[in-house]
């Protein structure tokens, strides 16, 4: 899979009259396929509902298409209630897609057997502001949005579930569901040690509901001075987009990745703690191709009505084995 280097300006008015060109290689034999990228239990609120769209090359030539850098001019998503209602776009797409500009692209190839992925949250194009059940389908417009002669290549359907905001446990903390369980997680009086193995156990798991659940986003977010900067600029509503931001980042490794790469084991080394902070040591062990590296982890704790929570890490490289 090869992208060329070339970014292309195009005017968005002129893709609504002029043809597109011919893409190389056979649109049956592509297949364009969708699935949610951290699945979870997702509620009415603005925390993302990431998924990822993966266009595959089946076929025995190679298949070039055109992406935008605004991805709302290659992609759309059918948002559609139980009863086959479609959910509102969003204002903000509307008003993209309506504007006299410019749309830059990039022209892909995908190679027979090879395939190209790329991430989009459903909430940039569907008004998702009421509880219930959706099937969402995703399109892809391989020579961008509006142009004629091109129709989409249509992806699998995904069912989705959007519950009402959850209500807070004691102390103000949001209560999640297990999305195995279906069970509502509500923080616990662990000891720091515990709080830290279930942690990183939960992450081994590939359960982020858990792994979120002791982890201090605000402390986390202000960690780095940029963003502390911009957090103390903003109004309650920004913060908590940053949060919801912060989180999704966290989840696709972009920030702090070293706290969300799952070890193959794991042992508490050492665990100190007075009445409100506490440290735990950790010595960790990840695969990385024929080796095994070795970190140690150090947690930083805090205690805030009884309940700890982590507010901070370091990572001390230990070498190979």
């Amino acid at each position: 899979m090869k992208q060329s280097g070339k970014f292309l300006p195009l005017i968005f008015f002129f893709i609504l009259t002029a043809g597109g060109a011919p893409l190389f290689g056979a649109e049956s034999d592509i297949d364009v396929s969708i699935r949610y990228f951290d699945k979870r239990v997702y509620y009415v609120k603005n925390d993302p509902i990431l998924v990822q769209l993966t266009i595959a090359n089946r076929g025995t030539s190679t298949y070039r298409f055109k992406l935008a850098d605004e991805r709302i001019f290659s992609v759309d998503f059918d948002i559609r209630t139980m009863a086959n209602r479609a959910v509102n776009p969003t204002d903000i797409l509307v008003r993209k897609r309506t504007q006299n500009q410019q749309v830059f692209f990039r022209e892909v190839s995908v190679e027979p057997g090879e395939s190209f992925s790329f991430i989009e949250d459903l909430r940039d194009y569907g008004s998702l502001d009421q509880a219930g059940s959706f099937i969402i389908q995703a399109k892809l417009y391989p020579e961008l949005l509006k142009a004629p002669n091109a129709p989409p290549i249509e992806s699998n359907r995904l069912s989705l579930s959007l519950r009402p905001v959850p209500v807070s446990g004691p102390g103000g903390v949001p209560l999640a569901m297990d999305v195995e369980t279906n069970a509502i997680l509500v923080r616990e009086k662990l000891s720091p040690d515990q709080v830290v193995d279930y942690l990183i156990s939960a992450r081994q798991k590939e359960q982020w509901e858990k792994f979120f659940l002791y982890l201090d986003l605000e402390s986390m977010v202000m960690r780095d001075g940029v963003r502390r900067r911009q957090w103390l600029a903003e109004s309650e509503e920004g913060r908590q987009r940053m949060l919801a931001r912060y989180r999704a980042e966290l989840q696709s490794a972009v920030v702090d990745g070293d706290i969300s790469t799952i070890p193959i084991e794991y042992a508490i080394e050492r665990t100190t703690y007075g009445a409100e902070e506490g440290t735990v040591t950790v010595l960790e062990k990840f695969r990385v191709g024929t080796y095994t590296e070795r970190k140690r982890y150090t947690y930083f704790l805090r205690r805030k009505d009884d309940i700890w929570t982590v507010v901070d890490y370091t990572v001390l490289n230990l070498g190979t084995e």
